[in-house]
């Protein structure tokens, strides 16, 4: 006797089920989907913060600027000029840990005052350099025709001149006719106001062909159009929408221009026309220690090192902002 009874098994679903692993990939995947995306700034961090020896560079900057400026609330400005003949020519000791000079002047002491000459004079150079260059490159790179013609004209002459060469003639002609100057408790020779506005005068050049440059590669995005277009004026575009989106390659060029800027100093006060006494510099301080290369090595090589690892600080600094702020990379 046949039965009707079906017994087909009924059909089943045999589909594995998700592993543990991919549902944690899936998950990451939603959440990097769901993450709010990296600002400018912080994408900038972090590429700067993966540059090692930018890293490096800013620790040691730091350190020297707290060396130069927190050394002055424990030494003063009297204890740096102060003579002592009977001292002079000391080596490193416990009193005087880089020795002493050739009149008996702490070195050590006057390193820190020097330091804050030093760096003083690279940041308002470097800020002269910063004005005339944006302002010269913006307004070159943004009109056409015979304002940008004659502007790199001007500064193709600029930059013929030999910048050392006019920084030793300008120094010698002007560096005597200004009175020492008094400023937050301490005395400035007055050459370091000569030595601040030549070194800005004589290296903007660059600086100005820089901008210039970005200014030629902005003004025909879209977003400018449409600036002109709703009829904002020529100064608005040029200061508000073109320059801060060129500030990169700015920041970059002032930060590269402090070390230049303490190099020029010291390149012309070794020569004897830069800052001039009592006002100490690490530069001036190399041209004191001349006549003492061998006998008294002491006097160069502490400033010499304060110089080298301040530029090569400066230097490691600028590379690492150069790829931070750099808006074609890609690595986050």
């Amino acid at each position: 006797m046949s039965s009707d009874i079906d017994h087909t098994a009924p059909e089943q679903n045999f589909s594995p089920a998700p592993s543990s692993a991919a549902q944690t990939g899936v998950a990451s995947f939603v959440d990097v989907l769901e993450a709010p995306p990296f600002s400018l700034r912080q994408m900038a961090w972090r590429r700067f913060r993966r540059h090692k020896m930018a890293m490096l560079g800013a620790l040691a900057l730091l350190a020297l600027i707290l060396y130069s400026y927190g050394g002055a609330l424990f030494i003063s400005e009297a204890d740096a000029n102060r003579t002592d003949t009977a001292n002079r020519l000391q080596p490193p000791s416990a009193e005087h840990p880089f020795g002493t000079d050739a009149i008996g002047r702490d070195i050590m002491a006057r390193t820190i005052y020097g330091g804050q000459i030093s760096i003083m004079i690279g940041i308002f150079a470097v800020s002269i350099e910063v004005m005339l260059g944006v302002l010269i490159g913006a307004l070159a790179g943004y009109y056409h025709g015979m304002v940008d013609s004659a502007l790199m004209r001007f500064t193709e002459a600029m930059l013929n001149i030999p910048e050392i060469f006019l920084l030793i003639v300008m120094a010698k002609y002007f560096g005597g006719n200004i009175p020492n100057l008094t400023a937050f408790g301490r005395t400035y020779s007055g050459s370091v106001v000569v030595i601040v506005v030549i070194i800005g005068l004589t290296s903007w050049m660059y600086l100005a062909r820089i901008v210039r440059a970005e200014f030629l590669s902005l003004k025909e995005n879209d977003f400018i159009l449409a600036a002109r277009a709703t009829g904002t004026s020529n100064r608005d575009i040029i200061f508000g929408h073109i320059l801060p989106n060129s500030t990169a390659p700015i920041v970059v060029a002032a930060t590269l221009g402090v070390a230049n800027a303490i190099l020029a100093e010291a390149y012309i006060s070794f020569l004897g026309l830069g800052v001039q006494p009592p006002t100490a510099t690490w530069g001036n301080m190399l041209d004191g220690a001349s006549n003492y290369l061998e006998t008294a090595p002491w006097l160069w090589i502490f400033p010499g090192m304060l110089i080298l690892f301040t530029v090569l600080s400066i230097n490691f600094l600028g590379d690492g902002l150069r790829d931070a702020l750099d808006p074609r990379s890609r690595a986050v």
